[in-house]
């Protein structure tokens, strides 16, 4: 099911905080790509395989992974 959760700018905001764009604007972490804003970005990462990326993929695969890391830290911590 989580691979099927849909991307959301909290998700885009989160997988680019580790790579600093030297321009203003929001880069895509799949293709590299700098758009001036979050919905452009989201708009792309919709879109990505009509543009020849596989962007939509790779956020879904990365939102996937956060939410089983997030599940093992859940069980992992002490319950009280």
């Amino acid at each position: 099911a989580s691979g099927r959760a849909s991307i959301t700018v909290r998700d885009i905001l989160a997988a680019s905080q580790w790579q600093p764009v030297p321009q203003r604007g929001y880069q895509c972490m799949s293709c590299c790509r700098v758009f001036p804003t979050l919905w452009s970005v989201k708009t792309h990462i919709q879109h990505s395989s009509q543009e020849g990326y596989s962007c939509k993929v790779y956020y879904r695969r990365l939102k996937a992974l956060w939410e089983e890391e997030h599940k093992e830290q859940e069980a992992a911590a002490p319950r009280v």
